[in-house]
Parts: C-alpha cells; structure tokens; sequence
C-alpha cells in the first residue's frame, strides 16, 4: 500500500474537538495532520454563536490553564460578555461571551497554519487502516492514503449525519456542508458500537427587519473579564442582545402542526438533547406553560445574521416563518436559514479509556460529539486531552488523566466512560461532587503545573503563574497576621455603613473578611497592600478567606474519594465472575466497563457498595496470596 506522506497522528474532523487535538499533539512535538472534510468548516459555529456559560465556562478556563485554544481565541472574538450567577456563589460564576462566529474560525485557522509541525488537508476519510491490530493510517475516498501511528476520530455532528425540515431530508452535514459518509461503516467493521443522536438549530433572522424597540434589551458586562489567563484584550465592538417571548399564537401555529413535526412523526429516529428541546418540544412537554423566552444574539459584529436562541425547529419552512412572524417585535422579520434537525452517528463512550482511547483498538481516539456530548466547549475539552494523551502514548509517557476532584473536564470524561449516555450529553455544575473547589477563577492553580509538566505550556507562562499564585499567597498570609484595632476609627463607621456588628476587640483582617457584607476592596482602601494584586488576584484572594471553612471540609471529602482512586485494579482481572460472592448483574457490568480502580467501579450504574465491598474483600486476599505484581 503507498501512502503520501507519514504522520504520528493524524485528527480527522476540524471542528473544536479536532483543532485542540491537533494543536495539542503538534504542541508536542508530534508530526500532525488535521483533515477536515471542508477548509472552510475549521472552527465553525453552527449552532449558537456563544462559548461559555453554566459549567462551560469552567471547562473553558480548564482548556486554557492546559495550554489550549479555546478561551484565547474567545477572547479575541466576543462581541459581548456577561458573568452569570453572580448571586450563587463563586462556586458557579460563570463567564458566557457572544462570539463573532466568522472571526472565530478565521482566527483558529491562522493559528493552526502557523503552528509548526501541524499539516491541515481538506478530504473526506473512507476507511481506518489497520494492520496485524495495529493503526497504520486513513484512506481516503480520493484514494489517497496517509500514514500515522495514531487517530483521532472528531467528526462532531458529521458522522453518517443527515438533515431534516418537515418532510424534506438531505444526506448533509451542518450548514449544507457535506457530511462523512463512510466511515461510520469503517468503524462498524473495527467492531466499534455506534448510535444515532439529534440536535438542531433554530431560524436565522435579518437584524434590519426586526422591531428592536419592542424588545428587551440584554446589555452585557461593562468590564472586560477574560476566560484566558494570560487576560488578552479583546477589541472588537461589544454589542447588545434582546430577549423576545412567544405568544398564544405561537403555540397554536405548533399545535396545528405538530402532525407535520419530524420529530413527532416519526422521522426523526435519534436520541436529542433533554436540556435544549426544540420549540414544538417544548409546547408538547409543557403545556401549562404560557410564553417562552427567545434570546436575539448577533452572530458577528458586523453581519446582519442574527440567532433565535430558545427557538429550534425542525417544521417546515413555510410554519417556521408563520411562527416567528407570531413573535412580538418580529412580526416583520425576514429570514436567512430555516431552523433544522440534524440526526448523527455516535459511539459508545464506555467503550473508551479514560485517556479517551478505545479499550479494543490501541491509539485510536475519539472526542468531542461522536462521544455523545452537545457543546463546543465539551468537545474542545475532549480534544485537547485525545490530542494530549495521543502524543504522550507515542512519546513513551504517562498519560495525562484528571480525576472528578480536579476538573469539570475529568467529570466530563469520567461520566463519559464510566455511565455513557443516552441523549446528548451537556455538562452541568450540578454533576461535579466538589464544585467549591472547581472554580473557573483557579483552573491554573489546579492544571497549570500539570500542563507545564508534559510541555504544553512555555517557561515564562509558567513564571507568571508562579508570581500570581506568590502574590495571593502572600495577601492572604498578611491578612491573616493584620490585626484590627477596635478603636480605629474608620473601620468602625464602615461597618456601621455597611450595617455590620461593630468590634468589640481587635481581630485579624482575615476574620472581618469572613463576614458576607464586608469586601476585600473597602478593606484595602484602608489597610492597602505594598504588594500590586491584579483584579483577577484580588477576587481569588477575598475568595479562599471568605470560604476557607467550607474549602477545608471538601478537601477532606476529596482525601477519601483519592483512596478510592488510588486503589487500581489489576489489569488482568478480566472476568469478574470468578469473584464470589459478587452478584452475576454485577459482575456482568464490571466485565463490560472494565474499570481502572475501585473508585470508578464504585460509579458504575447498578454496582451497589456491597459489590464494591466484595471486590475490595476479592483484591486484598489476591494481594496476600501474591496475585498482583
């Protein structure tokens, strides 16, 4: 067989999962190609023109402590930032920035083209190239054929994909983009199991044609709060959203033709999103529910394109513009793109390691949507650890693994693995067991070392990160050892200001902070700092004093959950029947995950702690008899 050119790992799919992965392994040091069925789909946004939010964010600022691209590039392009959950609590700040979808892609692709040692070709994979069990390249369906040590599978929503709008359906990928047709079968035939999901995307409206005045304005941030660490500016023009609301007759337009609705009739066979239902959907599982609400984002800073958040539709053309035009402020908008579905093929996740490799096929990957999530910020996170462990496999180095306690993205990848999923999975803060110690503003502080450790990150990036992490360390020390005086005479007016019990005796600093109505910023006007804390610095600092008890009692409960991980499980048990005293159910679930460590079985669905308590009682009297080594 001739093959073109020889690679160490090639990324098939350009989406945001297959440029971290691509960047990442090129990062590396490893010779990488990117092939992606169209140039012009590298970094696309084809769904909503935003990164971040609830979680997301958190997985963001995850990707940039690891050296990734995401959050640099976000920052560069937002067109409008807000931090949400501003009431709840650190633990679930959440920064969410609009997005010049144009731009974005145009800037992650001159990115990749820079980055050295990474080759990008447009082309379309027929089948995986596999030799005496061992990946040896991709063929192409122009017949080319190029070589690698390893693949990374990233086809997003692009895998086997088709799109749908009322009764009219097109073997296509997102975007009237050509979809991959055949290596879904590539896979069938490795023996990897797939499933078909769906997901969609609602109507695109001419901004000029909408009535702004009548809709509500959603002004973003006035401060520039960046995802990257490295706090880049953005400078384009920050720009307004608007929220509308459905109307009677909006739900009666659905109603009457809900028989029309792909989704309801029938043709639609894949499994789509619980937390983002399409509209018809929507009015169908919440029938006492009078109006929803529609968020009206920009799609760029200088386009007229605009998107209908919250109005995902996969009805024919003609009911998508009744029901828009059914909208108040929208009763004379015109529309670019009809809203539709689009069913996918996906694989199933717990047949993968926690390095996102297959458990069957040695150095084949897999990342991002074709693992069953929904968002460009899950899948980016996907990619940049396939990328990572794919390049540290080759070079003869310990994986790159983070466990629940460390990152949102080790929640995401162990979910993943361990339980699968059966719809589109999103990730949620609600899924992380130790969020309060997984804050987007200390992402650095928990990766920074690791990232720097493998080499995805350079030394002086690193310094700095030294000097922040010195600089907050040092406040928080002098807090604690700065006493406050109970006669001085401006602390007392500011708590009575600020209707706080005024002192009794003198205290720590650190200990007046702790109370909810006193900020760090007052405390500073009046006991400034020699040392020059940035606003990112500051807000860590009134952070970890603040909640120093609540922070003290997770790390305990991460202390126990670490045991659990620590305690692995042979790689050659195999057959979990031999065990006795475990259940056949049990034993049956834990032959089919073949977990890591106990920790992981123990998160098994359906592996009770009874089970876990035999396997531990199972492990220790192997180890007696001297069967682990």
């Amino acid at each position: 067989m001739k093959f073109i050119k020889d690679y160490d790992v090639i990324v098939i799919g350009g989406g945001h999962s297959g440029i971290e992965g691509a960047y990442a392994s090129s990062n590396l040091g490893l010779k990488t190609m990117l092939l992606t069925i169209s140039l012009d789909s590298i970094g696309l946004m084809p769904c909503n023109p935003s990164i971040g939010g609830p979680a997301k964010s958190h997985l963001v600022f995850e990707i940039d402590a690891l050296g990734g691209l995401m959050a640099k590039i976000a920052d560069k392009t937002s067109i409008q930032k807000k931090t949400l959950n501003r009431s709840k609590g650190p633990a679930v700040y959440a920064l969410r920035a609009q997005i010049d979808r144009f731009l974005y892609s145009r800037e992650m692709v001159k990115v990749l083209e820079k980055q050295p040692g990474l080759d990008i070709f447009q082309g379309e994979v027929k089948n995986i190239l596999i030799e005496n069990g061992s990946i040896i390249g991709v063929e192409l369906t122009t017949g080319l054929n190029f070589k690698a040590q390893s693949i990374i599978v990233a086809t997003g929503t692009y895998l086997s994909s088709k799109v749908i709008i009322g009764d009219f359906i097109k073997d296509s990928g997102p975007n009237e983009l050509s979809n991959s047709k055949y290596l879904g079968a590539s896979l069938n035939q490795l023996g990897i199991k797939t499933n078909f999901f769906k997901t969609g995307t609602p109507p695109r409206l001419k901004k000029s044609s909408l009535d702004l005045p009548l809709l509500e304005i959603q002004p973003g941030d006035s401060e520039n709060y960046t995802f990257s660490f490295e706090e880049q500016t953005g400078s384009l023009p920050q720009v307004d959203c608007y929220l509308a609301y459905t109307t009677d007759r909006t739900k009666k337009i659905i109603e009457d033709n809900l028989h029309r609705s792909p989704l309801y009739s029938g043709v639609i066979q894949g499994i789509g999103p619980r937390y983002c239902p399409s509209i018809e959907d929507k009015i169908v599982r919440f029938p006492a529910k009078e109006i929803h609400h529609l968020f009206i984002e920009p799609e760029g800073h200088d386009v007229e394109e605009i998107y209908l958040q919250g109005f995902s539709t996969s009805l024919p053309g003609e009911v998508q513009l009744e029901m828009v035009h059914s909208i108040r402020g929208l009763e004379n908008s015109q529309l670019m793109k009809l809203g539709y579905a689009i069913e996918y093929e996906v694989i199933n996740s717990t047949e993968l390691k926690a390095t996102l490799e297959s458990k069957t096929i040695p150095n084949l990957y897999f990342a991002g949507q074709v693992n069953g999530t929904s968002g460009y910020e899950e899948a980016a996170a996907q990619g940049l650890i396939a990328g990572i462990n794919a390049a540290l496999k080759l070079k003869g180095q310990e994986p790159l693994v983070l466990d629940r306690s460390e990152a949102y993205i080790g929640v995401l990848i162990d979910d993943l693995v361990t339980k699968g999923t059966n719809e589109p999975y999103r990730m949620f803060t609600a899924r992380a067991e130790y969020r309060l110690l997984l804050r987007q503003s200390n992402a650095d502080r928990r990766l920074t070392e690791k990232a720097y450790a493998i080499g995805m990150i350079p030394g002086e990036r690193y310094q700095r990160y030294l000097n922040k992490i010195e600089n907050i360390d040092q406040e928080i020390k002098r807090l604690g050892e700065l006493t406050i005086e109970v006669d001085h005479p401006k602390v007392q007016a500011w708590l009575k200001e600020v209707s706080s019990s005024p002192l009794e005796q003198s205290l720590k600093a650190s200990h007046l902070l702790k109370r909810p109505e006193i900020s760090y910023s007052r405390l500073l006007d009046i006991y400034p700092s020699e040392n020059i804390l940035s606003p990112r610095e500051k807000e860590e600092v009134e952070l970890l004093v603040k909640y120093e008890g609540y922070i003290s009692k997770q790390i305990q409960q991460v202390e126990l959950f670490k045991k659990g991980e620590k305690k692995m499980i042979p790689e050659d048990l195999t057959d979990y029947k031999v065990i006795k005293g475990l259940t056949l159910e049990a034993a049956e679930k834990l032959n089919l995950f073949k977990p890591a460590s106990v920790g992981q079985a123990s998160r098994i669905s359906g592996i009770t702690p009874a089970d876990i308590q035999v396997l531990l009682v199972y492990l220790e009297q192997r180890r007696r008899s001297g069967g682990d080594h």
